[in-house]
This record gives C-alpha cells, sequence and structure tokens, in this order.
C-alpha cells in the first residue's frame, strides 16, 4: 500500500512540475507577443507587373474607396487558386456591370508559398488590372491569421469578405452576409428610408460583422466523420466556448464579413497570427461590442485542405496563448 502511495505522490509531483512548466512557457510566449499587432502600421507596396511601377499601399483608417474587397489568403495554392478566382472575378464583373455603384477588389495574399501561387497571382493582376486585383507578398510563410489580416490592413472597400482560396463556399453567398449586414444597420441604429438614402451615411462607419456558417451541416457531418475527428472537434469547440464564449457556433468557417469600422478596430488588434485567430475575433468582437451575425452557407469539402489532426495542438496553444493574454491585461487592447 506504501508503494502505491509513493507512486501516486510522484505521479502528482509530475503532473505539477508539467503544469507549472506549461503555465510558465504560456505566459512566456504570451508576454513574448504582447506587441504583435504593433508592426501593423509599415508601409507595404503593391507591384503593377503590367507598368512595373510601385502602388503605395491603402491603409485601414483610410477613407473607403471600393464598396467592396475580397481578401483571399493563399498559401500554396496554384491549382485551386485559378478556378476560385476566375468563378469569384466573373460574379463581381457580372454584379458590377448591372450596377455601376458596385465597385470592387481582390485582395490576393501570398503566405510565403514554394509553390507557383505568386505567379498565378500576378497574372491575374495582368489581366483584369491592379486596380480590381493586387497582390501582398509576405516572403516567408507567417500562418492564415496573418495574411487576413494584412489583407484586411491594405484594402479599400467599405465592406470586407474574408474567403477561402479553395472556393469552398460560393462566392455569390456574400450577398447573404452583405444584406444581413444592412438590415442589421438599419435595424440596429435606427436607420429609415431617409437615412440610408442620404448621401452622408455609409455602411463602413457602422462596426458590423457577418459570419458564414456551416453548423447547419454539423449533422451530416458528424455521420461521416471518424469517431476521434468528431471527438476531437467536440472538445475544440468546448475550449472555444470556455476561451470566448457564446454566441457563434462555427467560428472556423473562412467566409467572414466586416464593414471597414469593424475591421479597423478587429484587424489593428489580433496577435494570432494561425488557425485561431477566428476566435480571437469573435473575443474582440464581444469586447468591443461590435454586432455579429452568424449565417448560414454553402459549403463543399474540396481536397486538399490544409487542416489536419496536428493542427489541434496548436489550436490548443493558441488558444491557451490567447486567454492567458486578455485575462491577464498583457494584451493590451487599442480602440
Amino acid at each position: 500500500m506504501g508503494f502505491l502511495w509513493t507512486v501516486a505522490e510522484v505521479l502528482v509531483a509530475l503532473i505539477l512540475i508539467i503544469a507549472s512548466f506549461l503555465l510558465t512557457a504560456i505566459v512566456a510566449e504570451a508576454y513574448r507577443r504582447r506587441h504583435n499587432n504593433s508592426h501593423v502600421d509599415a508601409h507595404a507596396i503593391f507591384e503593377d507587373p503590367n507598368s512595373l511601377k510601385q502602388v503605395p499601399c491603402p491603409h485601414i483608417n483610410d477613407p473607403a474607396e471600393k464598396y467592396i474587397s475580397l481578401v483571399i489568403p493563399a498559401f500554396n495554392e496554384e491549382y485551386r487558386l485559378p478556378g476560385a478566382l476566375d468563378e469569384t472575378i466573373n460574379y463581381l464583373k457580372h454584379r458590377a456591370a448591372k450596377d455601376k455603384s458596385f465597385t470592387y477588389e481582390v485582395v490576393i495574399v501570398d503566405d510565403g508559398s514554394a509553390d507557383a501561387t505568386k505567379q498565378v497571382a500576378f497574372d491575374f493582376v495582368k489581366k483584369y488590372t491592379v486596380d480590381n486585383v493586387r497582390v501582398i507578398l509576405l516572403g516567408r510563410n507567417h500562418g492564415k491569421g496573418e495574411a487576413i489580416r494584412k489583407g484586411m490592413l491594405h484594402s479599400r472597400g467599405e465592406l470586407l469578405l474574408m474567403l477561402d482560396a479553395d472556393g469552398a463556399t460560393k462566392v455569390t453567398d456574400l450577398e447573404k452576409l452583405e444584406n444581413q449586414i444592412h438590415a442589421v444597420a438599419r435595424k440596429e441604429f435606427l436607420l429609415g428610408e431617409s437615412a440610408a438614402s442620404d448621401s452622408s451615411f455609409r455602411i463602413s462607419d457602422i462596426p458590423l460583422a457577418a459570419f458564414g456558417s456551416r453548423a447547419h451541416l454539423e449533422e451530416k457531418a458528424l455521420a461521416t466523420r471518424k469517431w476521434y475527428r468528431n471527438f476531437l472537434m467536440k472538445g475544440f469547440h468546448l475550449v472555444v466556448l470556455l476561451t470566448a464564449g457564446s454566441g457563434i457556433r462555427d467560428t472556423q468557417c473562412g467566409f467572414k464579413m466586416f464593414t471597414r469600422a469593424a475591421a479597423r478596430k478587429l484587424f489593428t488588434n489580433i496577435r494570432l497570427k494561425r488557425w485561431c485567430f477566428d476566435v480571437e475575433l469573435i473575443f474582440l468582437c464581444k469586447w468591443f461590442g461590435i454586432p455579429m451575425i452568424e449565417i448560414s452557407v454553402n459549403w463543399s469539402e474540396i481536397p486538399g485542405s490544409k487542416v489536419n489532426l496536428l493542427s489541434i495542438p496548436n489550436m490548443l496553444w493558441e488558444l491557451a496563448l490567447m486567454s492567458v493574454g486578455y485575462r491577464t491585461r498583457i494584451w493590451k487592447i487599442s480602440s
């Protein structure tokens, strides 16, 4: 019996040592990242492949010059990107042809790709001009969150949409998010017909966020996925709930729209660079009191996903960093 007690004591001591080491590592890393958002004001340059001239980057603090910006992060997407871009730009051109007030841009952020993603992106710039399609090169791989942040901070739209390079969500579904943002703006801020027609009113000035959601597909997904994937996903959702709170069922859908005012607050503050930046966006929306709308979108499984089982530990690590960083006030939020 004494031997069992000794073993139990040793195990408890090991658990406490590991927990202490892990907590110390989390606090140290959160402290190291406390200024991760401070370099976002660095000047960036777009290159026009047609004239070879450099085009100054706009900044999220500048007034909007387009109605909508679509930000597409791309990492080794030379095969999936062309089809998604063709579909996206055809849709945008069709809307612009019907409505002259509908102006747009597509901002492709190459997150340090090792394949021909950069060349594919520049081919579209040559075809559609640098006014409609722009490319930001990050040089090395930083992560999806950082790629989207860079794209958002250097976009010109009143509305800013992030979407994945694989085309898993149909670009036409942006109208669902767009319509809901306009509807909530009228309802939440008591904007009637007279205000909506006032030339001084701009949707870009009202902080709102609309999140595409695949939650309505969850039952089917649970039936087709492996049991351990369902277990891990449920566990991840529980951790997200404890970290960011309730409100959004599908935090990880890559189809999200923000007004310029919301993007200005959110993307000048986020620090997470990889998969869990979505959760940080929700946390910051709640902090700033930015209304969030969750809207069902059409979604298809596209081969070549970058998410795998090894992504789960990285997600949990980032969630822990976020929780410690904000709750200890190590991560300051600027308004």
